[in-house]
């Protein structure tokens, strides 16, 4: 007996992209994804501007991170960008181009990789790098509610004036970033080392603080981003990935921060 010609066989039905995990309120998926903070969240429920697979939501709404998601209509991704997402921390040198610094990431983890809040190219220190476009941009619309630490070179030690003026958080623009503390860390010779702890600054802003109190700067390296250290065993030119519980302190932090007293500043 003949065999019958193969049929073409039918498309596998794609699983759920969260079988067997238990669905979350909408408020707390989006806010772990970096989407927006457990508050904004729930005005745009209130709003009408949610669904969930193209169901209204509601303040009592759950969902897995693989459910349609939508915000005024559109797509929303970052639900599931945290999941399978590679984020590198990388020990930049001062002057080294960025994309050299990304070349020598795995290629496993992707070929284009967007970096969140970069340092100048003069300066270096942690650079946080992902491959996963809608994560860099959650990251990046977040990473203004972030304290971080940087160390500042300058040219001799800086006087109570110019540490207070540091302090007041100024920038050239006349806007104000919160300075939580300036600390002499040493040095040699004529320069003198300074850790800044600063909220939602950029290197370049970091750097304005300093030069507009006259202070002669030479490097700014950015030792934490949030929650992510550069540890000392870490050397230059070197990164490692972040954990999946690195990720989501990160991502959380971001959203408590918005959610914080400082939130709106």
């Amino acid at each position: 007996m003949r065999r019958r010609a193969a049929a073409t066989r039918p498309r596998r039905r794609a699983a759920p992209a969260a079988a067997g995990a238990p669905p979350e309120r909408l408020q707390k998926l989006l806010a772990r994804a970096g989407l927006a903070s457990r508050r904004e969240v729930e005005a745009w429920i209130r709003a009408g501007r949610l669904s969930v697979n193209g169901t209204p939501a509601t303040l009592g709404t759950r969902a897995h991170t693989g459910d349609q998601v939508r915000l005024d209509g559109r797509l929303v991704r970052a639900p599931a960008a945290a999941g399978g997402a590679h984020v590198f921390v990388c020990h930049r040198s001062p002057g080294e181009e960025l994309a050299a610094a990304i070349a020598r990431l795995p290629r496993r983890a992707g070929r284009r990789f967007i970096a969140v809040s970069p340092m100048p190219r003069v300066d270096g220190g942690l650079e946080l790098v992902t491959s996963n476009g809608a994560l860099a941009e959650s990251l990046q619309r977040r990473v203004h509610v972030l304290t971080s630490e940087f160390g500042v070179r300058v040219r001799g030690e800086l006087g109570e004036t110019q540490l207070t003026g540091v302090l007041g958080g100024e920038l050239d623009s006349g806007a104000q970033v919160t300075v939580s503390s300036c600390e002499a860390a040493g040095g040699e010779g004529a320069n003198r080392w300074y850790t800044v702890s600063v909220r939602g600054a950029s290197g370049k802003e970091v750097r304005q603080l300093f030069e507009r109190q006259g202070a002669l700067v030479s490097r700014v390296l950015r030792t934490q981003l949030g929650p992510v250290v550069l540890e000392r065993t870490l050397g230059r030119g070197q990164a490692r990935e972040l954990g999946p519980e690195e990720l989501r302190e990160l991502l959380s932090a971001a959203a408590a921060e918005a959610e914080g007293p400082h939130a709106g500043g």
